[in-house]
C-alpha cells in the first residue's frame, strides 16, 4: 500500500494518550473528531488507568515471548506473563473492543501506536535492573520480539476492523537521548554509552519493516528529531512538537518534505491552556505557513505533506480539552486547505 495514498487521506490526527479510564468514551471522542475525511481516528491509550496502560506497559504486553512486570523503578522482565503483563493486554484488548464498536463499516486511515525500539530499551530494565539499552545482545533480542508482536497486533487490528487502512506510528521520545549517550543508568551517577547511529537506524528498519505494506511514521516530542535517520530507517512520516524545531533543523523538513516524508506537525497545546482556550484554527497553523515560505516550498503542497497533530499525547489534559483539541486538529488542517498562504 502507498503510504502517500494513506496519507492523503490524513489531514489530521491525535498523537495516541487521552484522558481519564473509560474506553468506549475515548473511542467515540477519536472516531468523532475525524469522521467523514476530516482526519485520521487512532487507537486511544489511557494512561490514567495506571501500570499496564501507559505507554510502556502497553507495548510491553505486545511483545512475543518476552514479558514485563513492575517494580518501583518501573518495568522490569519477567520469566513468564505475570499480573502485570496479564493486565496491560486486558486493557489494550478492552481499547480494541472499544475502537471496534465505534468503527464498524469504517473504510479510511487508521492508526494504532507502539512504543519503538529504542525508547523500550532505555525504559525496561533487564533481571539485574538497568536498562536493556546497556546490553546490545539484548536490545536485538527487544526489536525482534517488539517487531513479531506488532505483526500480531496490526492482524488483530485489520481482522477487527476490516475496512481500515492501517498507519502504524512507533513513539521515541528517548531517541535523540540514545543517539546522545544522554540515557541515565540506574544508580543516576552516569550515562549510557551513545549508540551507533548505524545500529539505532537498522533496528528501526527493522521494527518499522514488520509493517510490511502498513504505512508508518515515528513520533517524538523531544527536541532534535533526526530527520534524516529516520527517513534512512524507512518511516513515511515524522510527528514531532513543531515548537521545539530549531533554524538548524529547517532544511532537514525540506529535504524531507521534497523527498516524499509527511510531516505530523504537533501545534496544538496537549494541556489546557493557561488561557482556557484555543486560538483560532488559522492561528494554530500560521507557523507551518511561515515555515513553508522560509523553505520555499509550495504552498500548494501543504495538503499534500502535513498532517495538524496535537504537539503531544493529551492524558494531562482535561476529557472536555481533549474532545475540544482533537476537533481543533480538524479545523486547523481545514485552514491551511483552504488559505494556504
Amino acid at each position: 500500500m502507498s503510504e502517500i495514498n494513506v496519507f492523503r487521506d490524513c489531514p489530521a490526527t491525535g498523537i495516541g494518550s487521552m484522558p481519564g479510564g473509560d474506553a468506549r468514551e475515548a473511542a467515540k471522542t477519536v472516531t468523532g473528531s475525524f469522521g467523514d475525511g476530516e482526519g485520521m481516528p487512532y487507537l486511544a491509550e489511557l494512561p490514567a488507568r495506571g501500570p499496564g496502560a501507559d505507554m510502556i506497559g502497553r507495548t510491553i504486553g505486545l511483545l512475543a515471548e518476552l514479558y514485563g512486570h513492575v517494580e518501583p523503578s518501573g518495568w522490569r522482565i519477567s520469566d513468564r506473563p505475570g499480573r502485570d503483563t496479564r493486565r496491560a493486554r486486558s486493557w489494550l484488548g478492552e481499547d480494541l473492543d472499544a475502537l471496534e464498536e465505534f468503527t464498524q463499516g469504517y473504510e479510511g486511515p487508521l492508526k494504532v501506536q507502539a512504543v519503538g525500539p529504542w525508547t523500550l530499551a532505555a525504559a525496561l530494565e533487564r533481571r539485574g535492573g538497568e536498562a536493556f539499552l546497556g546490553d546490545p545482545g539484548a536490545c536485538r533480542d527487544l526489536a525482534d520480539s517488539l517487531a513479531e508482536g506488532l505483526r500480531g497486533h496490526l492482524a488483530e487490528v485489520r481482522r477487527r476492523v476490516p475496512g481500515a487502512r492501517l498507519v502504524l506510528q512507533l513513539d521515541e521520545p528517548s531517541l535523540t537521548a540514545v543517539l546522545r549517550g544522554r540515557v541515565r543508568t540506574a544508580s543516576g551517577y552516569r550515562t549510557h554509552r551513545a549508540v551507533d547511529r548505524q545500529i539505532v537506524e537498522a533496528t528501526l528498519r527493522e521494527v518499522l519493516g514488520a509493517a510490511g505494506e502498513t504505512a508508518t511514521l515515528v513520533h517524538t516530542c523531544a527536541p532534535e528529531v533526526p530527520f534524516a535517520l529516520l527517513r534512512r530507517a524507512g518511516a513515511g512520516g515524522i510527528s514531532f512538537d513543531l515548537s521545539l524545531l530549531t533554524e538548524r533543523e529547517e532544511e532537514a523538513v525540506g529535504e524531507a518534505v521534497e523527498g516524499g516524508t509527511r510531516m505530523f506537525f504537533g501545534v496544538v497545546p496537549g494541556t489546557d491552556p493557561a488561557s482556557g482556550r484555543l486560538s483560532d484554527p488559522g492561528g494554530s497553523v500560521m507557523g507551518v505557513r511561515t515555515l513553508w515560505r522560509r523553505l520555499g516550498l509550495n504552498p500548494g503542497t501543504l495538503t499534500e505533506s502535513v498532517t495538524v497533530t496535537p504537539s503531544c499525547g493529551l492524558a494531562g489534559a482535561s476529557p472536555a480539552y481533549a474532545r475540544a483539541a482533537l476537533a481543533h486538529c480538524a479545523r486547523a488542517a481545514r485552514s491551511l486547505a483552504d488559505n494556504p498562504e
